[in-house]
């Protein structure tokens, strides 16, 4: 059985990671970064300012380092060295079939997915938080399109994405509904910002125009 999923596991990424152009290597390379996100980042960061006031921005701020420490440490400290699964780039089977772009090929093992677990461990609380329909839709189209782009560069399985997902999700969701229990933590009375300036799927769609116009010119 576990062969066998092996096996489909890898037929699904050589598929999927031979769709490739010199456009999307460049914008998949930018797109799985994580410094090109700061200011987006920045944007979450006010928006849960100007949404629930300096306060309980500061404690918001800490639950959503949380979510992105326990993503982090369960798919990078404790998946990864547990089961010591290759990566595409770094099979002994299967690299020299793999399209890597600037010869990045990531660390030694690749399941789970970090980049995943994280990226849906925010995207899951910032939609409970927030509670938008556009948002949550931009925020997991956000998140579907980082985790793609870690199969596009050939260092990660769909499976390992499918297990970091699970886990950023789980997180995400177990974090938010734990914030009641703090009492000092007042989410009842948010306001209702409609600043564009402030708008997260602005600012977000803005760093993603800006990276294919990037990728354009490169």
């Amino acid at each position: 059985m576990l062969e066998t999923l092996n096996q489909l596991d890898q037929e699904l990424l050589l598929f999927l990671n031979s769709i490739n152009s010199p456009f999307f290597d460049s914008f998949m390379y930018l797109i799985s970064g994580k410094l090109v996100w700061a200011i987006f980042y920045l944007a979450i960061i006010i928006q849960i300012y100007r949404t629930y006031g300096w306060k309980n921005c500061l404690y918001l701020v800490v639950a959503i380092a949380l979510v992105i420490t326990c993503c982090d440490q369960m798919a990078s400290g404790f998946l990864k060295p547990t089961f010591q699964r290759f990566r595409p780039s770094r099979s002994p089977e299967i690299s020299h079939l793999v399209h890597i772009v600037n010869d990045y090929t990531g660390g030694k093992y690749g399941f789970a997915s970090s980049h995943a677990a994280n990226v849906f461990g925010l995207a899951t609380f910032c939609s409970l938080l927030f509670s938008n329909k556009k948002l949550s839709l931009f925020l997991f189209s956000w998140a579907v399109l980082v985790s793609y782009s870690r199969i596009y560069l050939g260092v990660h399985y769909p499976g390992d994405i499918i297990v970091g997902t699970a886990i950023g999700l789980f997180f995400g969701y177990l974090i938010f509904k734990i914030l009641p229990k703090f009492k000092f933590i007042k989410l009842d009375n948010p306001t209702d910002e409609k600043d564009w300036k402030y708008n997260l799927v602005t600012w977000g769609s803005l760093s993603i125009l800006a990276m294919a116009v990037i990728s354009i010119f490169k």
